[in-house]
């Protein structure tokens, strides 16, 4: 095999290039949101300069702050740049997807990373439908890019498919969309494109990336077959990437673009606390586990978090484990309620119940007569306050109660830290997420010339 047959990968030909184009980006690399602005504006505004895209993180914002968000981000990006806003599936409050919906609508946000969304809901439908015009081709295409991120084949499904008749019938009476804009949704899937997450930081379901992707990918031909879409619905692959290695087989596997979260967490764009970032610097892949949700903490849900050093993992598993066996906090043993009290909480129930009271007092009264009759529901919502708690002292780094931080993070985290040791990057202080974005692009086209050369060499002998 002659020099000239080399194949010479550049990492702007990775991926697909249509979702390139449709999304304006140099790189098929996308940094997903994480909650509470983790995935700040600067980190935005940081892809979206160097020709890649980033998601805020809206999760647990008000409207206001979002509106705020959105308003800074544009305000340092040129009209070709691109960012995205999250949009999280909100079962408990509805009245905040909508009001989140209404948010996107009115400032025209063209990217939108649609999360943890179990099914299509009315107000997602409706962002569909509104963000959609006639071709002068004749066919419907979007204003504004919904990218679902999906870790199961049957969510997939809904969102590959278009709007639901049902709901689609329900906003046309109820006057939200009109007939034309029902018309076009008809013809159109629910997303544009999908992010299939495997096993993760934060809410996970623990998916093998080697089994989901390819059948996702064989869920999208079949939409495509069925339904005769005018335009290719985008797979991308994320959950474990943190390293070159990881990067390529995803784009081996058939991935459109790759989508990371953990690594992005410790660096200098992300809202999160320096020391937070110290902790998260030194982690290596076997320093995570599970912990019940605290967003989902009756059902069960699992998030995965950073356990090096932290107490934080085995006292909510341990709140998730009282919650299960009893109806109320008046059976709990009294030497379990003190050490839960002066250990876990360092404040009585009563001090945390008079807190909770207070909060859905203004933000859900309507719920508070049930929950006081319950003592379960109770119990569950004085519980669920560890969970806010301990995501504050990690976000702003209270050092008095460091052991309790909750770090969602997933092993991706550590292969980084693992592969960057003895760069420039192995100090997070010098970590900046368009560098570690290019960095994983440039490695992985690297790694993909030296694999296709290493197979030609195979065939040539």
């Amino acid at each position: 095999m002659n020099a000239q047959s080399v194949v010479q990968i550049d990492a702007s030909q990775l991926g697909s290039p249509k979702f390139r184009a449709d999304y304006r980006l140099r790189y098929a690399y996308v940094t997903g949101a994480m909650y509470k602005a983790i995935a700040s504006t600067d980190l935005v505004v940081a892809m979206g300069r160097a020709g890649m895209l980033g998601y805020f993180g809206t999760g647990g914002l008000s409207p206001a702050d979002v509106e705020a968000a959105i308003v800074r981000i544009r305000g340092q990006l040129t009209g070709r740049q691109s960012f995205g806003m999250n949009l999280l599936c909100n079962l408990e409050v509805p009245a905040l997807e909508e009001q989140t919906v209404d948010l996107y609508l009115r400032h025209e946000v063209s990217c939108i990373e649609a999360a943890a969304f179990t099914r299509v809901t009315p107000s997602l439908v409706r962002l569909r439908l509104k963000t959609l015009k006639r071709s002068p081709q004749g066919h419907p295409e979007p204003t504004a890019r919904i990218l679902a991120k999906v870790s199961r084949p049957e969510v997939a499904s809904a969102f590959l498919q278009p709007p639901p008749q049902a709901l689609v019938r329900q906003l046309l009476d109820s006057g939200r969309v009109t007939a034309a804009e029902a018309q076009l949704g008809s013809s159109m899937p629910m997303a544009d494109d999908l992010c299939i997450e495997a096993d993760s930081g934060g809410h996970t379901d623990q998916g093998v990336a080697y089994a989901l992707v390819p059948a996702m990918i064989r869920l999208r031909d079949e939409a495509m077959r069925t339904y005769q879409y005018p335009h290719r619905i985008a797979v991308g692959a994320a959950g474990g990437i943190g390293t070159p290695q990881a990067a390529a087989a995803a784009f081996i596997m058939g991935a459109d673009f790759i989508l990371t979260g953990s690594i992005n967490q410790c660096t200098v764009e992300a809202g999160t606390s320096p020391a937070v970032k110290d902790l998260l610097q030194q982690m290596n892949v076997q320093d995570t586990t599970y912990a019940p949700a605290g967003d989902m903490f009756e059902l069960g849900a699992r998030v995965q978090v950073l356990r090096r050093g932290l107490f934080f993992p085995a006292r909510a598993n341990k709140l998730y484990e009282l919650y299960q066996r009893h109806n109320g906090l008046e059976e709990i043993d009294e030497k379990t309620s003190r050490q839960i009290q002066e250990k876990f909480f360092k404040r009585s129930f009563a001090e945390v119940w008079k807190e909770t009271r207070e909060y859905y007092l203004r933000a859900d009264p309507a719920r508070l007569a049930d929950i006081e009759r319950n003592p379960k529901k109770r119990m569950a919502l004085i519980f669920k306050w560890y969970f806010v708690h301990t995501s504050r002292l990690a976000l702003t780094g209270n050092e008095e109660h460091n052991t309790d931080y909750q770090v969602h993070c997933g092993p991706a985290l550590g292969a980084f830290n693992q592969w960057v040791q003895g760069t420039a990057l192995e100090e997070w202080r010098r970590r900046h997420v368009a560098l570690i974005g290019e960095s994983i692009m440039r490695g992985t086209a690297e790694l993909l010339t030296a694999w296709y050369a290493g197979i030609g060499g195979n065939i040539a002998r």
